[in-house]
């Protein structure tokens, strides 16, 4: 999914994401900052890179401890960023993140505004509220919530055309050789340039990305 910037340049800033990532959601209010500073001096591509595929079954306990440790480990590393444990007690974890990655596309389908605040809607139910984005009622609520038309948007969610353009944006992760989440690049033409991003700091990470538009043979 890609919005063009304002004044025809050509290098792409990239982010490559997942809704239900942990770390994707702990660095959102950076990314936000970010797409604000430069959305009209460069082209903004957002690739879904979907973490997870669909499945119906439960979560090993294993995994889930892991997550669950993760998201303790994130709370530590970027102040500020709260998980709501409760998940854990309340819900049946599925180990599924592409049917919120396809709830992201359908809400694009009704505008570009929406696939943010999609976003931000599957991160606050997941981490704040304590319900499950891998399960399709709690997607449907979700975009009731956030004032899309729901008959449209399910019936795009569930579509075979949903599903190939979410492939198209994992196999174009993969082919950048992105193999973690969140990731940020540059692109223009054949060159590729990974940024380092701060958790913490929209600011550092801004600067960083300036430093790599220098270096790019425009």
């Amino acid at each position: 999914m890609i919005s063009s910037s304002d004044d025809g340049l050509s290098v792409t800033l990239c982010y490559a994401y997942d809704p239900m990532c942990s770390w994707c959601y702990a660095f959102d209010p950076v990314w936000k900052n970010l797409h604000k500073k430069f959305k009209k001096t460069l082209i903004i591509e957002t690739l879904l890179g979907g973490l997870a595929p669909d499945s119906n079954f439960v979560m090993p306990a294993d995994m889930q401890a892991r997550i669950s440790n993760t998201w303790s480990r994130i709370e530590h590393a970027v102040p500020g960023t709260k998980f709501n444990y409760d998940f854990w007690k309340l819900c049946i974890p599925r180990r599924s993140t592409y049917p919120a990655c396809r709830a992201v596309i359908a809400a694009s389908e009704q505008g570009k505004s929406y696939e943010f605040l999609m976003v931000d809607a599957i991160q606050r139910a997941y981490y704040r509220e304590a319900r499950n984005p891998s399960l399709m009622k709690t997607l449907m609520c979700i975009a009731e919530e956030i004032g899309l038309d729901v008959d449209r948007f399910t019936e795009v969610l569930m579509s075979e055309e949903c599903n190939v353009i979410l492939q198209k944006e994992i196999n174009k992760t993969i082919a950048l050789g992105i193999r973690g989440f969140p990731t940020l690049l540059l692109l223009h033409r054949d060159q590729v340039i990974r940024i380092e991003h701060d958790f913490s700091s929209a600011e550092i990470t801004a600067n960083r990305v300036e430093v790599g538009v220098r270096q790019l043979k425009v």
